[in-house]
């Protein structure tokens, strides 16, 4: 019961907050003039409710779609939002596809083949192939946590990182059955276990096992290797965080996903009221839709412009 009332996730946009439930996604964006717009649709039956979603590890592969597919589309709709054009704003179609595969070969590139380039520059005094592909799970992480350091000092991405704190706020506040106003959310913590930040961390220290097993073979087969086994990568990934979710009451618990947490830190921002305002009302959004009723997401819309 516990995991399908939480059956959930988030990420924040460009001024905005895109809430994911199983049946529906909300986005909530405020615009240059101070107002909240929102779009809701429905999610992929397939991927949330049909049978890929009582598969262990395939599951997986939704956790991609959401970084992958719902949440580019959530970005570009409030990218147009936050500029004023919201107008003929689309969620799918050629730039949406592409921007999604560009997004995808530039992750891979980054965080699975250049580190087997930078691995090259030592790897002929090397002589253990566990060793080899031990340092480069290192290089792969230090890259991984480096990029996040780096670009949470650009200010565009800490707004976005603080939209980011209140999706955080705001879901912790409802799991811990609190009012969901601004003033109540905001005494909650920005971390959250189930953060995708937390994933993809997940993905990087697990590719360190896994690519340990695989011996040392030549380059371009190194490569590729490592390039068909991202979709293993995040099935396994996603089973750890169900599993830790389950058992965020016990202390070891709490010891494993310390450094996801700690990684938290560099992707979330204390947010202000008004970025609190916008993600309690994605989330209110999405809550009407995963029921039905989509006009209680306008009117709550309505009233806590009002407030």
């Amino acid at each position: 019961m516990r995991e399908k009332l939480y059956n959930y996730g988030g990420q924040a946009v460009m001024e905005g907050v895109m809430m994911r439930g199983s049946q529906s996604l909300a986005v909530a964006v405020r615009n240059p003039e101070g107002e909240i717009v929102t779009r809701v649709e429905p999610v992929n039956q397939t991927l949330y409710n049909g049978p890929i979603s009582r598969i262990p590890f395939l599951r997986g592969l939704t956790s991609l779609w959401d970084a992958l597919g719902l949440g580019m589309r959530s970005l570009m709709f409030s990218a147009d939002v936050a500029l004023g054009e919201e107008e003929g704003t689309s969620f799918s179609g050629p730039l949406a596809w592409g921007t999604v595969a560009v997004s995808l070969a530039f992750g891979v590139a980054l965080f699975f083949v250049l580190p087997l380039l930078v691995l090259g520059l030592v790897d002929d005094w090397i002589t253990s192939s566990l060793l080899s592909n031990l340092l480069e799970g290192l290089i792969r992480l230090v890259l991984f946590v480096g990029y996040v350091w780096l670009i949470a000092f650009m200010p565009d991405i800490k707004r976005v990182f603080a939209y980011h704190g209140s999706e955080h706020k705001t879901i912790n506040a409802f799991e811990a059955g609190a009012e969901l106003t601004p003033a109540s959310v905001q005494r909650f913590t920005t971390l959250h276990p189930r953060c995708g930040t937390a994933f993809l961390l997940s993905v990087m220290v697990i590719s360190i096992l896994l690519f340990s097993l695989l011996g040392r073979p030549v380059l371009w087969l190194r490569i590729l290797s490592r390039v068909l086994l991202v979709p293993v990568l995040a099935g396994v990934a996603y089973e750890y965080m169900r599993f830790s979710a389950r058992h965020m009451d016990k202390a070891w618990m709490r010891v494993v996903v310390a450094p996801n947490l700690a990684l938290q830190r560099l992707t979330t921002r204390e947010p202000d009221l008004e970025m609190l305002e916008v993600a309690i009302t994605a989330f209110n959004c999405m809550m009407a839709a995963e029921k039905g009723s989509v006009e209680q997401c306008e009117t709550q819309e309505s009233k806590m412009a009002a407030h």
